[in-house]
C-alpha cells in the first residue's frame, strides 16, 4: 500500500485527487486494454509500398508502435501527472499512409521527415506558451462541448468497432452511412459478447461496484476466448475472405514469442519531402499534420482532464504545460521512429473511467506497452469487442456534462452543436474544434460581439479555414 503523505503521494497528487494505488493499477490496465488495438491496426494502415516499392514491415511497426507507445506513456505519467496515454494518432497515420500512396515522389522516410518537423514546429509553440494560451482563450462553453463531442466519438468508436453499427457500402445505393449491424441485423457471436460485456458493465457500474469497467472488459475477453477455441469464428477479415459474423480486427489468440525488431527508429528524412515536391507542396502538407495533432491533442486533453476531475475552479489543467510537451515530443519521436505522430488517445478514459487520477496510471499503461512488445498474446488477446462496452460507458459519463452548456446563448449554442456532432460524424476530433471555433467567432461577430472574442481565437479560427480549405489548394497547386 502506497502511505498517504509519502514522497511519491505527493509528488503524483494521488491522495489529493481522491485515488488510491489500486485504482489507478485498475486504471492502467483498461487503458491497456481498451488501446492495445493500435499495435495491430497501425502496422495494417501503414503497410502500403512507398514510390520506390519499399514497405515499413508490418514486423517492425507493430514492435515499434508498442515501444514508443510505452516509453512516451510513462514519460506522460511520471513527468505529465496525469492518466493519459499515447500512441500512434489513427488521424495522422492514415493521412500519411494515403499521402506516400498518392505522391509518385515520396518515400516513407519522407514523409515520417514532416511529421518530425511538425513535432519540433510543436515544441516550440509549446515552448513559446503559445498553445497554453490558445487552450485558455477557448470559452468555457466549448470546452465543455469538446468533452461531450468526445463522449459522443469514444462511444461511436466502441460501437462501430464491436460491430454493432457498421458503415454501409455506397454500392448500397443509400443516402444512409451507417446502420445496425449487417443488412440491419444483428449477427454473429462477436456482437453477442459485445451486448453481454456492455448489459454487464452497465449493471456494475451503476452498482458502483469497484473495478466495474475492468471487470468487463476481462468477463467479456474469457468469453470471446472460449467462443474463438470451440467455434473457430475467426476475423472479419483474414487479408482475403470477409467473414460479417467475424471478430472486428483481432481474433482472440494465443501467439508465440518474438523479439522485437526496432530498427526503423531513426530512418525519418526530414527534409526529403521539400527535394521532391518543393517548399510550397512540402510546407503545406507539413501544416495540416501540425494542425490535426495541435487541435487533436487539445480537444482530447480538455475531455479527458474534465472527465477524470482534475480541472481547477478556473478551468485550468495542472501541468497542462507538461502534458502538452510530452505530446509534442509524441510527434517527433513517433515521426522519428517511423510509425506516425504519437498522441493522446481518448481510450485514456477507459482508465479515467475506472478510477485513474494520476500519471501513476499511465506508467501502469506503459510497462504494459513495453512487455507487449515481446508478448504479442497480450494483444491478440483482448478483440474490440470485450473492449468496446467501456468506451460506450465512458461516452455516456462523458456525455453527462450537456447541461454545463448554456443553450439559450445560440453564440455558444450553435458551436457547441457543431463540435459536438462533427467530431463522432466525420471520425475527426480537429474537424468538430474547426467547426465550432469558427462558427463561434462568425456569430458573436453577428451579435456585435466581438469585443467577447479573445484575439488568439481568430487566429485559430483562420487557420482552421486554411485547413479546409486545402482541397482547393492543393487542387491549385496541381498536387494529386
Amino acid at each position: 500500500m502506497l502511505k498517504q503523505g509519502s514522497a511519491l503521494d505527493r509528488y503524483f497528487k494521488i491522495s489529493e485527487r481522491g485515488s488510491n494505488l489500486s485504482r489507478e493499477i485498475r486504471g492502467g490496465f483498461a487503458t491497456f486494454f481498451a488501446m492495445s488495438y493500435i499495435v495491430v491496426l497501425n502496422p495494417l494502415i501503414l503497410s502500403g509500398p512507398d514510390s520506390s516499392g519499399n514497405t515499413l514491415g508490418f514486423a517492425a511497426v507493430a514492435a515499434v508502435t508498442a515501444f514508443v507507445a510505452g516509453i512516451l506513456t510513462i514519460l506522460m505519467g511520471a513527468w505529465g501527472r496525469h492518466p493519459f496515454a499515447l500512441a500512434a494518432g489513427l488521424g495522422v497515420n492514415a493521412f500519411v499512409a494515403v499521402t506516400v500512396a498518392t505522391n509518385p515522389g515520396l518515400t516513407w522516410p519522407d514523409m515520417m521527415g514532416l511529421v518530425v518537423l511538425s513535432g519540433v514546429t510543436m515544441m516550440i509553440l509549446v515552448l513559446t506558451g503559445f498553445r497554453t494560451a490558445v487552450f485558455k482563450a477557448v470559452p468555457d462553453g466549448l470546452k465543455t462541448a469538446i468533452v461531450v463531442g468526445i463522449g459522443l466519438f469514444i462511444a461511436l468508436i466502441g460501437l462501430v468497432n464491436a460491430g454493432f453499427v457498421r458503415r454501409i457500402p455506397d454500392a448500397a445505393g443509400t443516402t444512409v452511412p451507417v446502420g445496425l449491424g449487417f443488412d440491419g441485423k444483428l449477427l454473429g457471436w462477436p456482437t453477442a459478447v459485445f451486448v453481454f460485456g456492455l448489459i454487464l458493465t452497465i449493471a456494475l457500474v451503476v452498482r458502483k461496484v469497484k473495478g466495474a469497467i475492468l471487470i468487463g472488459i476481462i468477463a467479456a475477453t474469457i468469453i470471446s476466448v472460449i467462443l474463438e477455441m470451440t467455434l473457430h469464428i475467426g476475423p472479419s477479415f483474414d487479408g482475403t475472405t470477409a467473414n460479417p459474423q467475424g471478430w472486428s480486427l483481432v481474433a482472440p489468440s494465443f501467439t508465440g514469442w518474438s523479439a522485437p525488431d526496432l530498427s526503423l527508429i531513426g530512418k525519418a528524412n526530414p527534409f526529403g519531402a521539400f527535394e521532391h515536391l518543393g517548399f510550397v507542396a512540402a510546407t503545406l502538407l507539413a501544416f495540416v499534420i501540425l494542425l490535426s495533432i495541435f487541435f487533436d491533442a487539445m480537444g482530447t486533453m480538455v475531455g479527458l482532464a474534465n472527465e477524470a476531475g482534475t480541472v481547477d475552479k478556473d478551468g485550468n489543467i495542472p501541468d497542462v504545460d507538461r502534458v502538452l510537451q510530452v505530446d509534442a515530443l509524441g510527434a517527433i519521436v513517433g515521426g522519428g521512429a517511423s510509425v506516425s505522430s504519437n498522441q493522446i488517445y481518448v481510450e485514456a478514459g477507459a482508465g479515467i473511467g475506472e478510477g485513474a487520477r494520476t500519471g501513476v496510471a499511465s506508467i501502469v499503461t506503459g510497462l504494459l506497452f513495453l512487455v507487449a512488445m515481446f508478448f504479442t498474446p497480450l494483444i491478440n488477446l483482448v478483440p474490440f469487442e470485450a473492449v468496446a462496452p467501456a468506451l460506450v460507458v465512458v461516452g455516456f459519463m462523458m456525455v453527462s456534462q450537456v447541461g454545463k452548456i448554456d443553450w439559450q446563448d445560440w453564440g455558444i449554442a450553435i458551436p457547441a452543436f457543431l463540435t459536438m456532432t462533427l467530431m463522432p460524424f466525420t471520425y475527426s476530433i480537429a474537424n468538430g474544434l474547426g467547426a465550432g471555433f469558427i462558427a463561434y467567432v462568425l456569430i458573436r461577430a453577428f451579435q456585435g460581439r466581438i469585443k467577447d472574442v479573445h484575439p488568439l481565437m481568430w487566429a485559430v479560427a483562420g487557420a482552421f479555414l486554411l485547413f479546409f480549405a486545402v482541397g482547393p489548394i492543393e487542387a491549385a497547386l496541381g498536387m494529386p
